[in-house]
C-alpha cells in the first residue's frame, strides 16, 4: 500500500492556511499545522480528521524565531512532500514609516522569515530529490506603492527570493512556486475597502495552491485579473506612478 502524500503549512491558524490545509486534506493528503499557538490549531486539526479521514499533527512555529528554523525542521517527524509558507503580516503603513520596530517586524515577517525557513526545507527536499515549495507572496511586491510600500518590499524581497529558488532548485527535482492572491477576504483585511471584482475568499486560493502543485505551476495570479492590472501598473512610467493616489 503507498502511503500518502504530506503537507505542512506554515501559518496554519490564517484563513488562507486553513484554507489550504482543507483542499490538500480534500484531495487525499496528511497535513502537519505549523504555528505559534498551537491551541489554537486543534479545532482546525480535529475537523480535517473528521472530515477526511486523514492524519494531522499540529506544531509550534514562530517566523520572527529564527534561531528555532533548524530545530524545527529536523524535529519533524518526517519530511514532507509539500512546504507551503502563508505567514506574513500586513502592518500599517503610517505606522511603519516613523516606528523601525513595526516596520522591522513586518520585513522579517514577510522576507526574512519565510526566506529562511524555506531556504532550509529547501536543502532538504534537494537531497532526497523530490518535493513542492509554495511560498504566499503578494502583487504588493510587484511595484512598491505609496500606500504599502513597507510592506510591498517585504514581499518584492520574498518574490525574487522564491524565483531564484526555483531556478536553482529546478536542477536538482525540487518545485518551487510563487502565489500572489491580490485582495482576499480574511481577517487581516477586515475592514479595508477591497475592490469587489479583484477580490477572492480564502478557499478560491487554497484551490489555487493545491492546483499550482499538482501542475507544477511556477508563478500564480489567483485572480486572472490581477495578472493584467499589474502589467498596466508595472508599465506605467515613473513620472505618472508617483502621482497616483493608491
Amino acid at each position: 500500500m503507498t502511503s500518502r502524500k504530506t503537507v505542512i503549512v506554515l501559518g496554519g491558524s490564517s484563513d488562507i492556511g486553513r484554507a489550504a490545509a482543507r483542499a490538500f486534506a480534500k484531495a487525499g493528503y496528511d497535513v502537519a499545522l505549523a504555528g505559534r499557538d498551537v491551541a489554537a490549531l486543534e479545532p482546525d486539526a480535529a475537523d480535517l480528521r473528521a472530515r477526511y479521514d486523514v492524519v494531522v499533527g499540529l506544531h509550534k512555529f514562530d517566523v520572527l524565531d529564527t534561531a528555532s528554523f533548524e530545530g524545527f525542521v529536523n524535529g519533524l517527524p518526517a519530511l514532507p512532500d509539500v512546504v507551503i509558507s502563508i505567514v506574513g503580516l500586513l502592518g500599517v503603513q503610517e505606522n511603519a514609516e516613523s516606528d523601525l520596530a513595526h516596520a522591522t517586524t513586518i520585513m522579517r515577517s514577510n522576507y526574512e522569515g519565510p526566506s529562511l525557513i524555506l531556504g532550509l526545507f529547501a536543502e532538504k527536499l534537494l537531497a532526497r530529490g523530490t518535493g513542492t515549495i509554495v511560498g504566499v507572496s503578494s502583487v504588493a511586491g510587484d511595484r512598491g506603492r505609496a500606500s504599502n510600500y513597507v510592506y510591498g518590499s517585504a514581499k518584492a524581497g520574498f518574490s525574487a527570493f522564491l524565483s531564484g529558488l526555483r531556478a536553482r532548485a529546478s536542477r536538482g527535482g525540487v518545485h518551487v512556486v510563487t502565489v500572489k492572491p491580490g485582495f482576499v477576504r480574511t481577517r487581516m483585511t477586515e475592514g479595508m475597502k477591497l475592490i469587489g471584482p479583484l477580490t477572492v475568499d480564502a478557499p478560491v486560493v487554497g484551490d489555487a495552491i493545491l492546483s499550482a502543485v499538482e501542475n507544477k505551476t511556477d508563478v500564480v495570479y489567483v485572480s486572472g485579473k490581477w495578472r493584467l492590472v499589474m502589467l498596466i501598473i508595472k508599465t506605467l512610467p515613473e513620472a505618472v506612478f508617483k502621482k497616483l493616489k493608491f
